[in-house]
């Protein structure tokens, strides 16, 4: 290991993060009894400008009158370039005191965005007298977001996490296409020809070199990378097969834009009994193998060594994390 130690973020469950628009009362009655790991509650996107000011209202009673069991919970604010920002993190943090567990910043382009909302938000703890420190999750998803990732990832010891937002990304990289995620079909490759003149094509996915570059930065500053929105809430199998992409990249979560979405993200961000069952069988065959003087042996007919019990211990503490939530 380097000798640099990483200091890694609080620890929580993120396999899934449900969004939901403030602007919508019946949306926001029916948040607490979701199943997700985390709640975001939405001022940006999700609310046109005209109910900005009343979604505000909505999410600071809601905070305060219904009970959330617990939950993780975050605000969407509205970004930097705006002017609704600043009385987003005012009113929800002055008003709902010590309800909120995180903020969450989009668009981020630059370190110093993220410092003006430490700012901001430090103020406001130290003035109310907050018993609770707020934590921030960035949204990576602007060309200059992604090429500042790295200063952007160590701009606060606030920040637990970075997602990736796939249809702003795409809008401000001009990438052809409307979809929020999934593939496209001309993003592939046409094989040569066989001895039949047949040739394949192969889809590819146009978002590989995002996720994992967002997963690097945020692993490499102790945070946790999640994958952000699938926009087509019909296509379960679409959002399954984005999601095990990220996961076996590294991503801990992804985003679920509907409520159908949450138990495909915990299940699928969640270790299989098999994969735990192995990983703790690498544990005890390492263990074993170092108390006779070996530093690597071979199980299942395949090599582990020191580094296996790494990745091991990875899978067995997220299956803690997920036996733990469940109780």
């Amino acid at each position: 290991m380097s000798f640099t130690l990483v200091e890694q973020c609080p620890a929580r469950l993120n396999r899934s993060e449900l969004a939901v628009p403030g602007s919508n009362p019946r949306f926001l009655e029916k948040a607490p009894g979701s199943a997700a790991d985390v709640i975001f509650l939405d001022l940006e996107d999700a609310v046109a400008p005209d109910d900005k000011e009343q979604a505000r209202k909505n999410i600071v009673q809601a905070l305060n009158d219904m009970d959330w069991g617990g939950k993780t919970l975050s605000v969407r604010v509205n970004g930097l370039d705006t002017h609704y920002m600043y009385r987003d993190v005012v009113d929800v943090l002055e008003q709902a005191p010590d309800k909120l567990d995180l903020i969450m910043i989009p668009k981020v382009g630059t370190a110093a965005d993220v410092y003006a909302l430490d700012m901001l938000v430090t103020q406001i703890e130290t003035a109310t007298k907050a018993k609770k420190r707020i934590g921030f999750e960035l949204i990576i998803e602007t060309a200059l977001g992604m090429q500042n990732i790295d200063a952007i990832a160590q701009a606060s010891k606030r920040i637990e996490s970075l997602h990736f937002g796939v249809a702003d990304y795409a809008a401000s990289t001009r990438a052809r296409t409307v979809n929020i995620g999934g593939p496209n079909p001309d993003y592939a490759v046409l094989t040569d020809p066989d001895a039949g003149k047949k040739r394949e094509v192969h889809w590819g996915d146009m978002w590989h070199y995002p996720i994992a570059r967002l997963v690097v930065a945020a692993r490499a500053n102790g945070l946790r990378p999640i994958d952000g929105p699938f926009g087509d809430i019909q296509d379960p199998d679409g959002y399954a097969a984005q999601a095990k992409r990220a996961a076996v990249l590294g991503c801990e979560g992804k985003w679920a834009i509907h409520p159908t979405q949450v138990e495909l993200a915990n299940t699928l961000f969640s270790p299989s009994e098999a994969e735990v069952t192995k990983a703790r069988r690498v544990i005890e065959a390492m263990a074993k193998a170092q108390k006779e003087g070996k530093g690597a042996v071979t199980l299942d007919g395949r090599l582990i060594d020191i580094a296996s019990i790494r990745q091991a211990e990875v899978m067995v503490q997220k299956a803690e994390q997920v036996a733990k939530a469940r109780k």
